[in-house]
């Protein structure tokens, strides 16, 4: 099949409505009409002789072959973006569009409060930022990079660790005023503990207690079991159980004295956090530069 400019012209159409979730943004990002968007893709499905799209009158979503021609060309076609930035002298720019998945607490706690920051040095820049606890398929999705606490799942994509964080034991004042502090982690076994749900097991994350090589597991219990990060993060605070998270996350809570750390002695434990972006030879600036302040942000919290 020879490769014209109208076939490249049409995928680039795709790969739009994909990234921007439906035919009227993409054609606002294109500077083209709804109805010119959707003749693009028909165009494209009539020379591959294939549907790649189910159309609603609310979203559209790709189909088993749109996901294997976008996961083919989107690095592609972002190659060739970075290669005409090249071409004019302007490899180094930090533009476009980026779409990042970011971890829920890390996005609220960490990246929102400096995310300012990041947008003033980079000027030319359009950043999309989905928070979600799931890492999901990067590349069907249309994201460039992701963020992540845990290690690694998947070897399809590229990961570089950011640091590794400690996991404290805390309690608010407000709930240690009325259950009193435990001495050790023993004694956790009469406390209300907000347990946490693995995203990957399904199951709630162990206690587990660390020093000097040291590991002690405690069979807590509570009546609150959580999916969300953030909900327990404010459950905890708010006084309603014993709580075990990452330094990186609460160390503001710490500092202004919303939350008491019970066992410094015994937080040794660490958890990674990682940045992931689909397998390309050559990561664009766009994404180097927001890994890289991801980078800056974790070190001057951890």
């Amino acid at each position: 099949m020879p490769t014209d400019g109208r076939l490249l012209g049409n995928l680039s159409v795709l790969v739009s409505v994909v990234e921007t979730g439906n035919f009227a943004r993409a054609a606002d990002a294109l500077g083209l009409s709804p109805s010119g968007v959707s003749r693009a893709v028909g165009r494209l499905e009539a020379k591959l002789g294939v549907r790649l799209l189910h159309r609603t009158t609310r979203s559209v979503t790709l189909t088993a072959e749109g996901e294997r021609l976008y996961a083919q060309v989107g690095p592609l076609l972002a190659g060739i973006e970075d290669a005409a930035l090249s071409a004019a002298g302007d490899a180094h720019a930090v533009r476009g569009r980026l779409r990042v998945s970011v971890d829920p607490m890390f996005s609220s706690q960490v990246l929102a409060p400096r995310i300012a920051t990041f947008l003033a040095r980079h000027p030319q820049l359009e950043l999309e930022i989905v928070s979600r606890d799931e890492l999901g398929d990067l590349i069907s999705e249309g994201i460039d990079v992701a963020v992540r606490f845990g290690e690694p799942q998947s070897s399809s994509l590229i990961g570089r660790k950011l640091l590794d964080t400690r996991v404290l034991t805390v309690a608010s004042p407000a709930y240690l005023a009325v259950h009193g502090r435990p001495a050790k982690p023993a004694e956790l076994v009469r406390h209300a503990c907000l347990q946490f749900r693995d995203p990957v097991t399904r199951r709630p994350f162990a206690w587990e207690f660390h020093r000097q090589g040291k590991v002690v597991t405690v069979d807590t219990q509570g009546p609150l079991t959580l999916t969300d990060s953030a909900t327990m993060y404010a459950l905890c605070i708010a006084g309603a159980g014993v709580a075990q998270v990452l330094a990186l996350i609460v160390r503001d809570a710490l500092d202004d004295g919303r939350l008491v750390e019970l066992f410094p002695g015994w937080a040794e434990e660490t958890f990674p956090l990682y940045a992931y972006y689909p397998s390309r030879r050559n990561a664009p600036p766009r994404v180097r530069a927001f890994v890289d302040f991801c980078v800056e942000l974790a070190t001057a919290a951890a």
